[in-house]
């Protein structure tokens, strides 16, 4: 009674609207005074970069803010910055001066007033470590030659001309006594060099300056790692002996450094194909799965021969995950081709493709897109996409609670059955943009009949077309191109514009041979796309030569 009593005491607060007027802050890491709110934007990239960053329709690589304390200095290195999103109120705070001087009991110097004004729905922060800095030589021409593009000075660039610059010669060691106790590695701006000799002094100064500019990005790093200052509890003390001198030697090694185990591979001119792992991998066995290392044996013995893709599309996303980061699964029950027709595929130990003409299935056809974007992200975006990952995973966890499970589930179970048919192809469907299959995972009517057709086959396995004439072969690789690029573009080829594609062709099939091997690098492993083999290359370079040196003599006479 008595707490609702008290309760009932106090005035309920009033009721107040939240203006529904949306703004954004950036975190600066500074002192910000009303007199250098400019310099702070032109540092974060500008009034336009802030509004394009905070767009709703902004892009993932556009949504980075990077802080430069010196923008006038195209070498220094910015501090990278995440925007997140934010559900704050922005406050008006306006403080009313007294005008008696005499200080009140209660110690307040004024009155104070609170107003929202609207809602931060979005902040730019900057809480990554700044990156090491090095600035090189203001004089140097190649500093004045950026600086130059910078600010599109054409007469500078014009007049611009390579130097031959001296080579940095080490002067020879000086031949007095070093001190002992003034280590030679140490920096001489460290120490002082009123208490060192000046014959020392010289022996220590820097070296030439070596013109090293600085790489876009020192350190990948952004968050500073806890280590409370002690050392690594994995490393330990190795102790080596010289033979020679018998000088005892210790060093620090980290006991649970990565070791890198690869699957055995051979070339297909080898004789011989592994039936076993190497040593190094039969070694770690007892650190796998036995559950997926029995599945993949399974596996192995219905089909000797996959590829990654169809190989990781058996498996759950968990179990393909165990396999990709084992490192040691895959190298206990399979070996690779470093060339030929089935190239970058999984063979089965003890299995040999090249003496069983129905390994012909298992041939594995590759073709370059050359719109797919291939170029590796950077840094700061690859690290902005975690952040942004991050949040929409937050994102999809609070709408799953809140939709009914048996629609997420149909979702999951959609996503599952499309990721496990990702390496066939049907001529209908596109599940991925790059052109890599097996023989036997193409199951489009008309390829399915040109792969199967007996008449198509010779006697022995050749390097570049595997049991397949070279005829037949590149029949099938135009038909499977081209149908798979039309689906690409978005409508699916007909077996009509097939065949008048075959008949138009069929002329020119030596031409284009003939001009895909000449754009192609003779070498071993670019004979399976088409290349000459060395000794045939070398051969047509020595014809070529006979004949440029007869043209010559002919002339002469």
């Amino acid at each position: 009674m008595q707490s609702e009593s008290s309760s009932s005491s106090f005035p309920l607060a009033q009721e107040r609207t939240l203006p529904q007027v949306p703004f954004y802050s950036i975190e600066y890491p500074g002192y910000v005074q009303a007199s250098s709110v400019p310099l702070a934007i032109r540092n974060v990239g500008g009034q336009p970069k802030i509004d394009r960053v905070f767009k709703r329709t902004t892009q993932r690589t556009d949504a980075l803010l990077e802080l430069s304390l010196r923008p006038d200095n195209p070498f220094a290195h910015p501090i990278p910055g995440d925007v997140v999103s934010a559900n704050n109120l922005l406050l008006k705070v306006v403080k009313k001066k007294r005008k008696s001087t005499q200080q009140p009991a209660d110690g307040a110097l004024g009155e104070y007033m609170a107003e929202v004004v609207g809602i931060v729905s979005k902040t730019a922060r900057f809480r990554s470590m700044v990156d090491y800095q090095y600035f090189p030589d203001v004089d140097d021409p190649i500093v004045k030659l950026r600086n130059a593009m910078d600010m599109m000075d054409a007469d500078l660039l014009c007049s611009y001309a390579i130097t031959h610059e001296p080579s940095c010669v080490s002067s020879p060691p000086p031949t007095h006594t070093v001190n002992m106790d003034v280590d030679p590695n140490l920096d001489p701006q460290l120490l002082d060099i009123s208490q060192i000799p000046d014959s020392h002094t010289a022996s220590l100064s820097s070296p030439k300056d070596l013109r090293l500019f600085p790489p876009p990005l020192f350190s990948r790093q952004t968050i500073p790692q806890g280590y409370n200052f002690k050392a690594n509890t994995a490393s330990m003390i190795s102790t080596t002996v010289d033979e020679e001198t018998g000088e005892e030697r210790k060093r620090m090694i980290n006991r649970m450094r990565w070791k890198g185990y690869g699957p055995a591979s051979i070339m297909f001119s080898d004789i011989h194909v592994p039936d076993k792992p190497p040593q190094a991998v039969e070694d770690g066995r007892s650190q796998v799965s036995e559950v997926i290392l029995k599945k993949l044996g399974a596996l192995f013995i219905q089909r000797p021969i996959w590829t990654r893709m169809s190989l990781f599309n058996q498996f759950s996303t968990a179990e393909a995950r165990d396999i990709l980061n084992s490192k040691l699964l895959l190298p206990l029950c399979c070996y690779v081709f470093q060339d030929g027709p089935w190239r970058d595929t999984l063979v089965r130990f003890s299995y040999d493709p090249r003496k069983d003409p129905v390994s012909r299935f298992y041939q594995r056809l590759y073709f370059r897109n050359a719109n797919h974007p291939i170029s590796r992200p950077s840094v700061t975006s690859r690290r902005h996409d975690r952040s942004t990952m991050n949040e929409q995973l937050r994102t999809q966890e609070k709408d799953m609670e809140r939709k009914s499970v048996p629609v997420v589930d149909l979702a999951l179970a959609l996503f599952d059955e499309r990721r496990r048919n990702s390496h066939i192809f049907d001529g209908r469907s596109l599940t991925k943009e790059t052109a890599a299959f097996q023989l036997c995972d193409v199951t489009e009517p008309m390829l399915k009949s040109m792969i199967e057709d007996p008449d198509s086959l010779r006697e022995t396995c050749n390097e570049r077309d595997g049991w397949y004439t070279t005829h037949a072969f590149e029949q099938i690789k135009t038909v499977l191109r081209h149908k798979f690029f039309s689906l690409l573009e978005g409508h699916p080829a007909t077996d009509e514009e097939c065949h008048a594609l075959l008949v138009a062709s069929e002329g020119s099939v030596k031409a284009s041979m003939a001009h895909r091997s000449s754009k192609l690098r003779a070498g071993k492993h670019n004979m399976a796309k088409g290349a000459l083999r060395p000794e045939d290359a070398a051969a047509m370079r020595l014809r070529a030569t006979l004949d440029r040196s007869m043209k010559s003599l002919q002339s002469q006479r």
